[in-house]
């Protein structure tokens, strides 16, 4: 069978280690006689792999005991209005970098006022914008660390001084796990499972204890809708079960085998982290390099080392269609653009190999040898 190389933006391929686990547990989790997706979330054997997973966050971010960590479903869209519904009291910055960070901003549009501080949106977001301020008066300022469409990247954690003081709130679902962060720097931090950390069908977020304690009156919506309210899902945190509802078991234990591998086999984020770099520096070397391609992200300093974008070089845009199909025939799966960029996409999510990212390299090389 022909070698197929995976670049999906999501959900994503995910470790071969993690996935066998996952399929064992399916058929019978814990020595139990029943698969992961059967048994009783109230068991001993899922308390434990839900304190288990709790802890690999703690220990692979060097998340403090005055955060809590929350698994939750919807996706990180709910998100974009569970966050103002619990910290808007009347005003917050968002700093628009991508179609996901302005769904984000019109859904916060619904709790109060948005003061968007930048956009990149007059080029079609193929930069960060710099030189913004930050209202002082704004209750959060909201960022989206990593824009998979577009690939572009914030690869800094903002200082309390670059943010004036005011909270940062940050949707991570793209880049979460692929470089060290220091949670410290946020007050909340969110985003899908289904990049980096597993499959879709689990949320992650990590919210500052303090800020629970302050969630009360806004001129609408009080009390909160229970399952939106952070403090509905932080009191069961509080028992290391989070479990206020039934959690969607099977995706969060492939959460659990995924953080495994990324600890144990892998060596932790920092070690993560210089594999993606170095699997990043090949393949934009080779977009820079080859004379039938070009990288759409406008400052080579803001690209994503998750998400890699690039379009036919002026003089071969009839040649795209060829490529996509040589691609496919040398096992190239998930390059298509989006269709608000075209062209082509890698995500070179954690999981990702640097053999696959080679293959890739080797398949842009040809087909220039074979073009030219």
């Amino acid at each position: 069978m022909k070698a197929v190389h995976n670049f999906n933006a999501g959900p994503c391929v995910l470790p071969k280690e993690a996935i066998e686990s996952t399929i064992n547990a399916m058929r019978d989790f814990d020595n139990t006689g029943v698969g992961i997706m059967e048994i009783s979330h109230r068991t001993p054997g899922w308390e434990r792999i839900m304190a288990e997973t709790r802890q690999l966050w703690r220990d692979l971010l060097n998340i403090p005991e005055e955060y809590e960590i929350l698994f939750l479903g919807g996706g990180a869209s709910t998100q974009f209005f569970c966050v103002p519904a619990n910290l808007m009291r009347s005003k917050a910055a968002y700093l628009q970098t991508g179609v996901w960070a302005k769904k984000a901003a019109k859904e916060a549009k619904l709790f109060g006022k948005v003061d968007i501080i930048a956009s990149s949106e007059d080029k079609t977001y193929n930069y960060i914008p710099k030189g913004w301020t930050v209202p002082a008066d704004a209750d959060y300022f909201h960022i989206t660390t990593n824009n998979t469409i577009y690939g572009t990247e914030i690869r800094e954690d903002f200082t309390a001084e670059k943010c004036n003081n005011v909270m940062l709130v940050a949707d991570m679902s793209s880049d979460i796990m692929s470089r060290p962060v220091d949670v410290t720097k946020y007050g909340l931090i969110y985003g899908g499972a289904q990049k980096n950390v597993g499959p879709a069908g689990v949320t992650f977020v990590i919210v500052k204890k303090s800020i629970l304690g302050n969630i009360g009156d806004r001129a609408y919506m009080n009390p909160l809708p229970t399952m939106v309210d952070y403090r509905t899902h932080a009191a069961e945190e509080a028992k290391n079960i989070s479990m206020f509802n039934t959690p969607p078991v099977g995706a969060i234990f492939l959460m659990h085998e995924t953080l495994n591998w990324l600890k144990n086999t892998i060596g932790g984020v920092a070690e993560m982290n210089k594999i993606n770099t170095k699997k990043s520096n090949l393949l934009y070397e080779e977009i820079d390099r080859n004379s039938m391609f070009v990288g759409t992200v406008a400052d080579k300093a803001d690209r994503s080392i998750m998400n890699h974008c690039w379009v036919m070089a002026p003089g071969y845009e009839d040649k795209q269609d060829a490529f996509m199909a040589y691609a496919k025939e040398c096992g190239m799966v998930g390059i298509k653009g989006h269709r608000s960029v075209g062209g082509f996409r890698a995500s070179l999510y954690n999981a990702c190999s640097i053999e696959d990212v080679e293959a890739l390299v080797q398949c842009m090389q040809d087909f220039e040898k074979k073009n030219k």
